[in-house]
C-alpha cells in the first residue's frame, strides 16, 4: 500500500506513475476526496469531544439543578451527534482503505518506461542452446513415452490443468526442491516451512488481495486461501510485529505447493505443464532497512542466476518495464529458461523489489538502533525457481536419441544413483 503523505504532498508524482503503469491515475482523486472528508470528520468529532469534556467538568460545579440538567440534556445532544460522526467516520474509512488497496506500487526510476512485455529490456544470455543431431520432442510427448507424466489420469483425478508425476519423474521434481532448499541455505537463507492456507489478512498484506481474488482459491467455511505462492505466509510471518534493527536483514526461503485458478486463453500454453492450477516453487524472501534493499535485490537476482547456472541451463535475464510491472514490485528482474522441445524460453523466476508495499499492508516495522520512531521494512521476493518451469527444461535439454533424459549431475545425490531416465520398457 502506497504511504497516503505522498499522495496528499505529491499527487501528480502517483498519477504519472499510474499512467507509466497504463493504470487509470483516477483514483488519486478519490484518495484525495475521501481522505479530506476523513480528516474534516476526526476534526469536527475531536471538537465535538473537546467541548462535552469541558462541560462535563462544569456541570459537576454547577449548584443550580435546573441549569445542570439542562447542560446534561444538551450534552446528550452533542453525544448523539459524535456518534453520527464517528459513523460517517467509520464509512468514510472503509472507502478510503478499498481505494487505497487498489492502487500498485510505485515504479523505481531505473524501472523502464515501456507499455508491455514487448518493452522489457533483455539484460543478458548466458549458457549455450543444446544443439541436437535428432529432432527434440516437447516435455508432452517425452514425459509420457517415458512413464513418468501422465495427463489422462491427473484428468481423471482432479480435471483439466492437473497431471501426474510417475516414478523417477515424481523424484525428479524431489530432487530439484530439496536441491534448491539446500543451495539457498548456503546462500544465506533460513528455511521455513509454513502453512499451505492462510486467513485473508495474510493475503491482504501480501498484495494479493483484492486485485487477484479471482485467482485464489478459497476455503469459504473456514474463511482460508489456499496459498498462490510461498511470498504470501512468509509475508505473513512477522505481520503487525517491530522487528529489532539488529536482526536485519533476515533471508528466508520456503517450498510450498501453489495453487491458482489460472486464466488461460484459449490456445496459449494449454500444452503440457507450463501451466497448471497447482504447481510447486521454492521462494526467497527478505526483510531489509529500505537503505539496504538495492543490494538485497542485486543478490537475491544473482542466487537465483546461481541455480539455474549449476542446473546448467542455458537463460536469459529481463528487467520489466513499467507496462508490465506486477501489482506490488518497483523494480523486476525475470529469469526465463530455454526449453528445447518447446523451442521456448520459459518464465522460472520473477524477482522484485517491493520496497514498503507490502510492509504497509501488513504493518511490519523495525525499531532503530537509537531509538526514535519504528519504520517499515521492505521486502524482497523471487522464486528459486518454479517449477514446473524448471522440470520442463531438464527434461527437453537433457533429452537423448533413445528417448532417455540424463539426470543433471548437481541432482543426483538426491535421486537416489538414477543418473539416467530411461523410457519405459515396449
Amino acid at each position: 500500500m502506497l504511504d497516503i503523505n505522498l499522495i496528499r504532498e505529491n499527487p501528480d508524482l502517483v498519477r504519472e506513475a499510474l499512467k507509466k503503469r497504463q493504470e487509470d491515475p483516477a483514483p488519486v482523486d478519490r484518495v484525495l476526496e475521501l481522505d479530506a472528508q476523513r480528516r474534516d470528520l476526526i476534526q469536527n468529532t475531536e471538537s465535538l469531544k473537546a467541548e462535552r469534556n469541558k462541560v462535563s467538568k462544569e456541570i459537576g460545579k454547577m449548584q443550580d439543578a435546573d441549569e445542570r440538567q439542562a447542560k446534561i440534556e444538551a450534552m446528550r445532544a452533542v453525544g448523539d451527534k459524535i456518534s453520527d460522526i464517528d459513523e460517517q467516520l467509520r464509512e468514510v474509512q472503509a472507502s478510503l482503505d478499498a481505494v487505497m488497496s487498489t492502487l500498485p506500487n510505485m515504479p523505481d526510476e531505473r524501472t523502464p518506461l515501456g507499455v508491455d512485455e514487448s518493452e522489457n529490456v533483455v539484460l543478458k544470455t548466458s549458457g549455450e542452446l543444446p544443439e541436437f543431431d535428432f529432432e527434440p520432442k516437447p516435455h508432452w510427448d517425452l514425459g509420457p513415452e517415458l512413464g513418468i507424466l501422465d495427463f489422462e489420469r491427473g484428468v481423471k483425478i482432479t480435471g483439466s490443468r492437473f497431471y501426474v508425476l510417475s516414478g523417477a519423474g515424481a523424484r525428479l521434481q524431489r530432487a530439484l526442491i530439496a536441491f534448491m532448499l539446500d543451495l539457498h541455505i548456503k546462500q544465506g537463507y533460513t528455511e521455513k516451512y509454513t502453512p499451505f492456507m492462510v486467513r485473508t489478512d495474510t493475503v491482504f498484506g501480501a498484495g494479493q488481495l483484492p486485485k487477484f481474488a479471482d485467482n485464489l482459491y478459497k476455503d469459504h467455511e473456514e474463511d482460508l486461501y489456499f496459498v498462490p505462492t510461498a511470498e504470501v505466509p512468509l509475508t505473513g510471518y512477522h505481520m503487525d510485529e517491530i522487528i529489532p534493527e539488529e536482526q536485519l536483514p533476515l533471508y528466508y526461503t520456503a517450498y510450498t505447493p501453489c495453487f491458482r485458478r489460472e486464466k488461460m486463453s484459449a490456445g496459449r500454453d494449454v500444452r503440457g505443464i507450463k501451466r497448471g492450477h497447482q504447481f510447486d516453487k521454492v521462494e526467497m524472501y527478505m526483510f531489509t532497512k529500505p537503505e539496504d534493499s538495492p543490494a538485497a535485490f542485486e543478490k537475491m537476482f544473482a542466487d537465483a542466476e546461481e541455480t539455474a547456472a549449476l542446473l546448467r541451463l542455458p537463460y536469459r535475464t529481463h528487467q520489466l518495464c513499467t507496462g508490465d510491472l506486477g501489482f506490488g514490485g518497483s523494480l523486476t528482474y525475470d529469469l526465463e529458461v530455454w526449453a528445447a522441445g518447446c523451442g521456448e524460453w520459459l518464465e522460472a523466476s520473477s524477482v522484485s523489489n517491493v520496497t514498503d508495499f507490502q510492509a504497509r499492508r501488513a504493518n511490519i516495522r523495525y525499531r532503530p538502533d537509537g531509538g526514535g520512531k519504528p519504520r517499515f521494512v521492505h521486502t524482497l521476493n523471487g522464486s528459486g525457481l518454479g517449477l514446473p518451469r524448471v522440470m520442463i527444461a531438464l527434461l527437453e535439454n537433457y533429452q537423448q536419441a533413445d528417448g532417455s533424459v540424463v539426470v543433471p549431475e548437481v541432482l543426483r545425490p538426491w535421486m537416489g544413483g538414477i543418473e539416467v531416465i530411461l523410457p519405459e520398457p515396449k
